[in-house]
C-alpha cells in the first residue's frame, strides 16, 4: 500500500469508529421526561406500530430547534421507505434557498 492510500484507509477507519461511538437517537420519538428514544426498532409488536425513525447523534439533536426537528422527521416520513431493501436517507437540514425556476436567462436555472 502506498503512503497516501494507507493514510486514507486509516482516516476512514477512525471516522467509522467515531460513528459507532456516538449516541444515536430517534428525533421523531421524544421521551416524556426529556431527551429522545434510542435509534432503531426491534421486531417486537410494540415497535411494529412505531413510525419510521429519523436518527441523528444526540449532540446534533440537542442543538436542533423544534422546527428543524419537525422538518427533518416530516421529510423522512414523506419518502417511501425501504425501496429495494435499502434504508431511505434524507438530509437532516433542508436545503436553503427559494423555489428553483427556469428564467429567460439563456435557459439557465436560478433561485428566486
Amino acid at each position: 500500500m502506498t503512503g497516501v492510500r494507507k493514510q486514507k484507509c486509516l482516516e476512514a477507519s477512525m471516522s467509522l469508529t467515531k460513528w459507532f461511538a456516538q449516541d444515536w437517537v430517534d428525533i421523531g420519538a421524544p421521551k416524556k421526561g426529556g431527551g429522545y428514544k434510542k435509534c432503531g426498532r426491534s421486531k417486537q409488536k410494540a415497535d411494529a406500530k412505531r413510525k419510521y425513525p429519523k436518527c441523528v447523534p444526540a449532540s446534533k439533536a440537542a442543538n436542533m430547534s423544534k422546527s428543524q426537528i419537525a422538518s427533518a422527521v416530516t421529510r423522512k416520513r414523506a419518502k417511501k421507505q425501504g425501496v429495494g431493501g435499502k434504508p431511505t436517507n434524507v438530509s437532516t437540514f433542508a436545503s436553503r434557498g427559494g423555489k428553483i425556476s427556469k428564467t429567460k436567462n439563456m435557459g439557465l436555472y436560478t433561485r428566486n
